[in-house]
């Protein structure tokens, strides 16, 4: 192959009468021409490998551990309205009353209907015991005995009747006052005051309880295998407190800082038109920053933790259908190897398959390398997490 560079160079120093000196540069010019040009530079470094746990991704929502719709258990007009909407509330806390006039005069009434019932019974025991002692000493008949007991009985009845009729009065002008159930947010008041309220039906405002909070979302049936025999290992079992499985939520605000917590509760069968099943994790919420409808996007630990080889995404070319990532040999060297991608965890991909993680692999200048042929290695560390392009916003 170098002959024939050299016969042109002789060749054109013949025609045109170059000297020995101009002959001699021509042939060093051709001869470096002719040299293979020096091995290509590429970033290399050893695959990552720590403790990982695989997970997946779902989109949820928050929703509150208690809420009630708050009623009226009588009916009547809307008189004063004790709280300011948006507020938190105590358990206890008054937020509406209702005109009580008419249940005042109620209880008075009920009150007068007891006492007539006790005059009453008083007169029947003095009757009945006057009546015993003359049955006694033969005066009366057993009969007329029997008239008075029963008189007697009744007037009973009669006071028991009364106050009970007191009680339920009682009860009722209580329920004028209209307490906080449970503590919460208040929503805004839904009635406006002097509004007829019905009883049981009308609904008056809601509130919804935010420490600790509810994340639910809906899981395929790959996943849900998997998760179960993930808890199954852990000595529990994933409808029996969610199997004790941690997950993290990230918000849709990147400046929220992700939450983590515990899935609690799965339901007993999947859905029949959807095959998920809806899943349950919560979280404690102390400084009320998640709300009761809002969405996030859950990160469930999807394996128990192992040794994972993690290398960067760059790393990993492709081979027709196959994946692989390029090998660099001590003397160079470069080979390629298929591998079987997984997750992407800490900023790098999870390597299922085809590498041990001791290899020297190139993570830069994929497009450089070829397999059998030879580059000129610059070797890096990888840190334990990469830093993403999300994180650096």
């Amino acid at each position: 192959m170098e002959a024939y560079p050299l016969s042109r160079a002789l060749f054109t120093a013949l025609k045109f009468g170059f000297t020995a000196a101009t002959l001699s540069a021509s042939v060093a010019l051709a001869q470096e021409a002719a040299a293979p040009p020096p091995p290509p530079t590429v970033t290399v470094a050893k695959p990552v490998v720590r403790d990982v746990v695989d997970s997946d991704e779902f989109i949820g929502r928050f929703e509150a551990v208690d809420q009630v719709a708050v009623r009226s258990r009588i009916d009547g007009y809307l008189d004063t309205v004790h709280f300011t909407d948006g507020a938190l509330v105590k358990k206890g806390d008054p937020l509406f009353t209702i005109d009580q006039r008419p249940y005042v005069t109620a209880l008075a009434q009920a009150k007068s209907a007891l006492e007539v019932a006790k005059t009453t019974l008083t007169y029947a025991e003095a009757q009945y015991k006057r009546t015993e002692s003359l049955t006694g000493s033969g005066t009366l008949s057993v009969s007329t005995l029997d008239d008075q007991r029963r008189a007697y009985l009744a007037g009973q009845a009669s006071v028991a009747g009364a106050q009970a009729a007191v009680d339920g009065a009682e009860l009722n002008l209580n329920y004028t006052q209209i307490t906080a159930p449970q503590d919460g947010r208040i929503d805004r008041r839904l009635i406006s005051v002097g509004n007829l309220v019905n009883a049981n039906d009308t609904i008056l405002t809601t509130i919804v309880s935010l420490d600790p909070i509810d994340f639910y979302f809906d899981v395929d049936e790959r996943n849900l295998l998997n998760y179960a025999r993930t808890a199954r290992e852990r000595g529990s079992n994933l409808q029996e407190g969610g199997g004790g499985l941690d997950v993290t939520v990230k918000l849709t605000d990147s400046n929220e800082p992700p939450v983590k917590g515990k899935l609690d509760f799965a339901e007993n069968r999947l859905d029949d038109a959807t095959g998920t099943m809806r899943v349950r994790a919560r979280f404690a919420n102390p400084n009320f920053i998640l709300q009761p409808g809002l969405f996030g996007r859950v990160e469930v630990a999807a394996s128990n933790t192992y040794k994972g080889i993690l290398v960067p995404d760059e790393a990993v070319g492709s081979d027709q259908n196959e994946r692989v990532v390029f090998v660099v040999a001590e003397d160079g060297t470069v080979t390629s190897k298929p591998v079987r991608p997984g997750p992407k965890l800490y900023g790098y991909r999870v390597i299922r398959e085809g590498l041990t993680g001791d290899e020297i692999i190139v993570v830069n200048g994929l497009m450089r390398v070829r397999p059998g042929g030879k580059v000129k290695p610059e070797l890096v560390q990888l840190p334990p997490e990469a830093k993403t392009a999300e994180a650096s916003q």
